[in-house]
């Protein structure tokens, strides 16, 4: 991610309470690529993107709709009434 996305990406962990700290991945290299890390330090820190991505994607509940309800067994029966003359 670029710089304007991680600056989106930090202000939605932080506002759902994910911990990450959103960063360069080349300190010396701010317009480079950004990942969300562990803990600050460059020397000692770890790359925890997928997990704060998880964590996000685990806040919100899944958005595949329920399943279709099942149909009555047997035929459906019914009749269909014409409109009157007249009754438009």
């Amino acid at each position: 991610m670029d710089a304007e996305q991680a600056r989106q990406v930090d202000s939605v962990l932080r506002r759902f309470g994910i911990p990450g700290v959103v960063a360069p991945v080349d300190p010396e290299n701010p317009a480079g690529s950004w990942r969300v890390f562990d803990q600050a330090d460059p020397e000692t820190r770890k790359d925890a993107t997928a997990d704060a991505l998880a964590a996000l994607a685990a806040t919100f509940p899944s958005s595949s709709p329920s399943p279709a309800p099942k149909r009555q067994s047997g035929p459906t029966r019914g009749f269909v009434y014409p409109p009157k003359e007249g009754d438009d």
